[in-house]
């Protein structure tokens, strides 16, 4: 059964149940949530708290153990990750995953191929679509790499790097953007640019994001989500989550556990 949000919309994305096991260690451990159309939901938590494994049971890369998802509605048991990406959910990865011989401008495009009807269509000659050329221009644009549009992707700096990532993810036209740890390992400058690059490129798209970065956190999310040893311990507002005594004691427990 679908969950409904708020005025009667199907959520955007929904977990009933869910459930995942290796062996006899349970990792995630009944996880219910709705996350609505066009919001920024983010999923914090200690080092070890099922966050990437979360990730990977809505992308299909893990199989559940118990439970479901859904996206607008629609219950994924059974897909495979490329079916997942082509109903509208595409992802990116802790480890930056582009093209680094292939140029900025050709990793672009090559992301845009499906979604801009290319298909299995072996024959046709890329290079001379201008339609791609110019979808492909634009999302270089968006993401502020039109000066790098003809370098190798493997020289560009690590933000920029994270940045072409976001690109390639946005662009087969996704309208559930999930984000794993997108400013891991950035400066503070180069926070603050994907952090206003993931603002602009999300607009009017549902994002998920795990992260550890907590004025990231607080900066992005219209809610947050507490996951502590697979279970969820809290979701709310950015306040009501910063205030929770649950969430204090959590962390103040991990940190501690941490020292000794």
């Amino acid at each position: 059964m679908t969950a409904m949000m708020q005025g009667g919309a199907v959520a955007a994305l929904e977990m009933q149940g869910l459930r995942k096991s290796f062996g006899r260690t349970e990792i995630i451990r009944g996880i219910d949530l709705s996350i609505a159309k066009g919001e920024r939901h983010a999923v914090i938590g200690p080092n070890g708290a099922g966050k990437s494994t979360l990730f990977n049971l809505i992308t299909a890369r893990f199989a559940p153990t118990a439970g479901r998802v859904a996206l607008h509605g629609q219950d994924l048991a059974g897909m495979s990750p490329f079916q997942i990406n082509r109903l509208g959910l595409s992802r990116s990865f802790q480890i930056t995953n582009i093209f680094p011989k292939m140029t900025v401008f050709e990793n672009v495009r090559c992301s845009l191929l499906w979604s801009m009807g290319y298909r299995y269509s072996f024959w046709h000659m890329v290079g001379n679509s201008r339609a791609l050329t110019e979808g492909a221009e634009a999302i270089l644009e968006q993401i502020n790499l039109t000066a790098r549009r003809d370098l190798p992707a493997g020289v560009l700096s690590y933000a920029e790097q994270r940045a072409l990532e976001i690109g390639i993810t946005i662009a087969g036209g996704a309208d559930v953007i999930m984000l794993d740890e997108p400013t891991a390992g950035m400066s503070h400058s180069e926070t603050d640019y994907i952090v206003d690059l993931i603002g602009k490129v999300t607009q009017d798209k549902t994002l998920v994001m795990v992260e550890h970065d907590m004025g990231v956190v607080f900066g992005l999310a219209d809610r947050i989500s507490v996951l502590v040893y697979g279970e969820i311990i809290a979701t709310g507002r950015p306040d009501e989550v910063r205030g929770n005594p649950k969430v204090q004691e959590a962390y103040l427990g991990a940190a501690l556990e941490a020292e000794h």
